[in-house]
Order: C-alpha cells, then structure tokens, then sequence
C-alpha cells in the first residue's frame, strides 16, 4: 500500500504539466487570479489561456491545456472546452501575422465577402489556412464586436474597420 503511494506520487509528479509556464506567464496569470474571489481561480481560465498562446508562439496544445487545468486546479476536459469553443485559442501553429476576419452579419452586410476575397487573392490562401512562408494565417470569425466600423478584420491586437482593397494592401504592406 505504501509502495502503491509512493508510485501514485511520483506519477503525479512526473507528469506536472506546471514546468510549462514560465516565470512571466505565471505572474501575469496570477495577476489575473487576484482580480477573483480566493476559491474562484477557475474564474482566469481565458485569461490564462491567452497569456500561454503568447507564451507558445500564438497556438496552444494539449500540455499547455493542462498546465493551465493543474495552474488553476480545474478538470483538464473543463479547460479544453474552453479553448475549443473561442475562435480566439489556436490549436495549431498560425502564421506569425493572423488575420481575423469578422463575417457575421453586419460585417456580410458591408462587404466582408470582398474583403474576404481580397485576402485570399493577396495572399494566396483560404479561410483557415496560412500561407507556405508561415507568414500569414488567415481565419473567419463569428463576431468581433465592432459593427460600427464594418467591415473590419483583426491583426494581432488591433482592428481595422470600413476595410477596401485599398486600405487592406496599405495594412499588409506595412507589415514585417
């Protein structure tokens, strides 16, 4: 019995995912659990998410998943729910420029199929897909929350409204 005990430990031990998560990532993290009540740290799990897609290049995996499931002491399946259900966690690499195009329905009103169209013919890619050279990923989103200036696209962390070829080529041009 204590043998059985003494290998349970060392399983769980061995495989802690928490090695993952890096001195800065911890902190920010932990800055995030700090804005919950002490026994709602599950409450950061996005939050948490986002910050080890940056740590990860822009994508997440499944030793990343439960990191963050053992970090905020939650059920792995739990966390994995949530970074497949938001557009925003990837699952494989992206591009190291992603492109997130809003289609819903203001933007379809506005012209994202033109939009959409202009990227894929710039860019020699599809929806879903990243171009050969690994510089550009290009996804369709569900909504951005930024209706006033549709159509618009996101790029990292900014967004850029009442989008035209034009304006699309000026954006991508002053890219690295």
């Amino acid at each position: 019995m204590r043998r059985d005990r003494s290998m349970m430990a060392q399983h769980k031990k061995s495989a802690s995912k928490l090695h993952l998560i890096n001195d800065e990532s911890r902190a920010e993290i932990d800055r995030w659990i700090a804005k919950y009540p002490e026994d709602q740290k599950q409450s950061a799990v996005m939050a948490a998410l986002r910050i080890l897609q940056d740590q990860n290049k822009g994508y997440l995996n499944n030793d990343l998943i439960e990191a963050t499931a053992e970090y905020l002491e939650m059920p792995p399946i739990a966390v994995y729910e949530v970074a497949t259900f938001y557009s925003m966690y990837e699952l494989e690499p992206v591009g190291r420029h992603k492109i997130c195009v809003c289609t819903n329905i203001s933007c379809k009103l506005c012209g994202s199929d033109d939009v959409v169209k202009h990227l894929q013919e710039r860019l020699g890619i599809g929806l879903g897909e990243t171009s050969d050279d690994g510089r550009f990923t290009l996804k369709e989103v569900e909504c951005l929350g930024a209706c006033v200036d549709a159509p618009m696209f996101q790029l990292e962390d900014n967004y850029y409204g009442k989008l035209t070829p034009q304006r699309i080529d000026e954006i991508l041009e002053g890219l690295d």
